[in-house]
Formats: C-alpha cells, sequence, structure tokens
C-alpha cells in the first residue's frame, strides 16, 4: 500500500509560513557554506535525479548539495530515464522507491511528475514540467531576499509569457507577499485553469497581466524573463521571436525601471533575443548569483522533503 508522502511538485504544497520557513533554513545552509561549514545533514541518503531533458543548473546543483550534505545521488539521463517508455510511470515509481531516499524529476509532461508521485513512496520534487518550476522559483525569492531583505511587498515584473517558470514565480511572489506581472502578448498570457486556481489559492494576492512592457516596468523591484521558445516549443520558434520582438529586456527598458531595479533570468538565456548582453552582463543583473542559489534552495528543499516525510 503506497503511503501520503510529503512532495514538492508545485509550491501549491506550501502555506505561507512553510514557504518561509525553506528560505530562512536556505539562507542558514548557504552562510554555514560560506564559512566552509559542511555538516553531514543528510548521511548517507541517496537522492534518484531522472532526467528526460538536459540540465546543467538543476543536475548539478542537486548532485552538489547532496554530496555536501554527506549524501550521494544517482543521476537517470534521457537513455535510461524514459519514464513510462520501458515500463509505466507507477511501475518506475514503486520500483525506484525501494532504492533512493528522494526523487527528483525532469519531465515534459507534468502528468508524469502527478502519477509519479501519486506511487512513490519517497518524496518526490519536480525539478521541471511543463506546467511548473518550482525550485528555481525557491532560489528566485532567495535571491530577492538577499538584494532587498525579508520585507513583503516587492513588485517582481516578468517579461514574457506564462510558461512554467512564471507560473511558478508567481505562487512563490504570492506566497512571499510580493506583487507580480506578467507582461508579453496577450495569447502567450496564464490560461485559464491557472488564474483560476491561482485566485481560488491566493484569494488577495496580485496577478497581473499586461501588454505594455514599457508601463508594466515603471515600479518594478525585479525584472525578470525567460527564452521564449522552451524545449518541446523549438517548431514555434520563429512565430514567438515574430510576437515578442517588442518584449526584449534591454537597456532602454531598465531605463524605464526604478534605478533600484535588479535584472534575473533562470538561464540558460538566449543572448540578443529576450535580453541583451548588456543587461545580463550589467550592474543590474543577479542572474549568477540566483544561479548559485539554485544548490542552497535545494538544500532546505532536500532537508525539508526528506527529513519531514517518513515511510
Amino acid at each position: 500500500m503506497v503511503t501520503k508522502m510529503k512532495h514538492l511538485l508545485s509550491l501549491l504544497e506550501y502555506n505561507e509560513s512553510e514557504f518561509v520557513k525553506v528560505l530562512d533554513l536556505a539562507e542558514k545552509t548557504k552562510a554555514d557554506w560560506a564559512k566552509g561549514k559542511r555538516p553531514d545533514l543528510l548521511p548517507r541518503k541517496v537522492l534518484g535525479l531522472i532526467f528526460e531533458k538536459p540540465s546543467l543548473r538543476t543536475r548539478v546543483s542537486f548532485e552538489a548539495a547532496m554530496m555536501q550534505m554527506g549524501g550521494n545521488s544517482i543521476f537517470l539521463g534521457t537513455s535510461d530515464g524514459k519514464i513510462g517508455v520501458r515500463e509505466t510511470v507507477a511501475d518506475f515509481s514503486r520500483t525506484i522507491s525501494h532504492y533512493v531516499d528522494a526523487v527528483v524529476l525532469r519531465t515534459f509532461s507534468h502528468e508524469t511528475v502527478l502519477e509519479f508521485a501519486k506511487n512513490s513512496t519517497v518524496p518526490v520534487i519536480n525539478g521541471l514540467s511543463d506546467q511548473f518550476h518550482p525550485c528555481q522559483s525557491v532560489a528566485d525569492i532567495l535571491t530577492i531576499r538577499e538584494a532587498f531583505g525579508p520585507k513583503p511587498g516587492k513588485t517582481v515584473v516578468f517579461v514574457g509569457d506564462g510558461n512554467n517558470v512564471s507560473r511558478s514565480l508567481a505562487i512563490a511572489c504570492a506566497l512571499a507577499g510580493y506583487h507580480f506581472i506578467l507582461t508579453g502578448p496577450k495569447p502567450y498570457h496564464f490560461d485559464t485553469n491557472f488564474t483560476n486556481l491561482f485566485s481560488k489559492r491566493f484569494p488577495k494576492a496580485d496577478l497581473i497581466q499586461s501588454t505594455d512592457a514599457n508601463d508594466s516596468v515603471k515600479n518594478a523591484d525585479i525584472l525578470y524573463t525567460d527564452v521564449w521558445t522552451s524545449m518541446g516549443q523549438e517548431s514555434e520558434n520563429e512565430k514567438r521571436i515574430k510576437k515578442f520582438k517588442d518584449f526584449q529586456i534591454n537597456d532602454r527598458l531598465i531605463n524605464k525601471a526604478p534605478k533600484h531595479c535588479k535584472f534575473m533570468h533562470c538561464l540558460p538565456a538566449h543572448r540578443g533575443e529576450e535580453v541583451t548582453g548588456s543587461v545580463i552582463d550589467g550592474k543590474a543583473s543577479l542572474v549568477f548569483e540566483q544561479a548559485g542559489n539554485r544548490m542552497h534552495a535545494q538544500k532546505a528543499i532536500l532537508l525539508d522533503m526528506i527529513l519531514n516525510s517518513k515511510k
């Protein structure tokens, strides 16, 4: 019989206080790391990494996090990690649950994540799906807190489409007490399913959508973007470039934001498309601090998931 486990599938699993506790834990583990302290917080624990998509930050940050906390990881990539091909998702999940203490999935379909978690007897962490990217957003809020402090009320403007990154960031902003604005071409705004889900879960939170980037950035504390064409959307690339050409984050747009405004990007970036090199390498950029925070955020997630879940 499958026991109900603690999973991280979309950030909706957290309430506001639980989310803040994870952020506080990430800050503590990062402070210890900076002092050279790397205690064995997860000794002899094993993390399974099952990836249908290529990865730099997600894979390396999770592997480094486990190693630094005294654990280890097993990676199954695009040849071995084909969930639902050689055997069903349920059978895959039930089997690997006997070998590891937690699983990170990086998949195309969010339904795969849900089915895997339903059948798992160990915590399942969504490392990325077509609907959500929760681990990225924990690192994002950690980065914003480092830049501006822990107080709520900041305004995050995502310039781009309503993709997995912006969905998770919108949820994270609601949990952190930030204002969130999505600005981009209207056909690429959040779908009704997500806006209904968001408004039901966060009835008092801001979820503003705009087609005017120049107006949206006027009160931004953070400008954030992602690639215009994600993995699996390659056939739409030319169409998307045309639709989003007026939503590039460049020096002109940055100059319309307040002077204290910072820039973020989940990476990898298509320089010259969604963002110019002058911005990503400029003084307002937090991009590489943000990438580094993936490891510290994931340490906190792993500690929360593994230590607070029981078979």
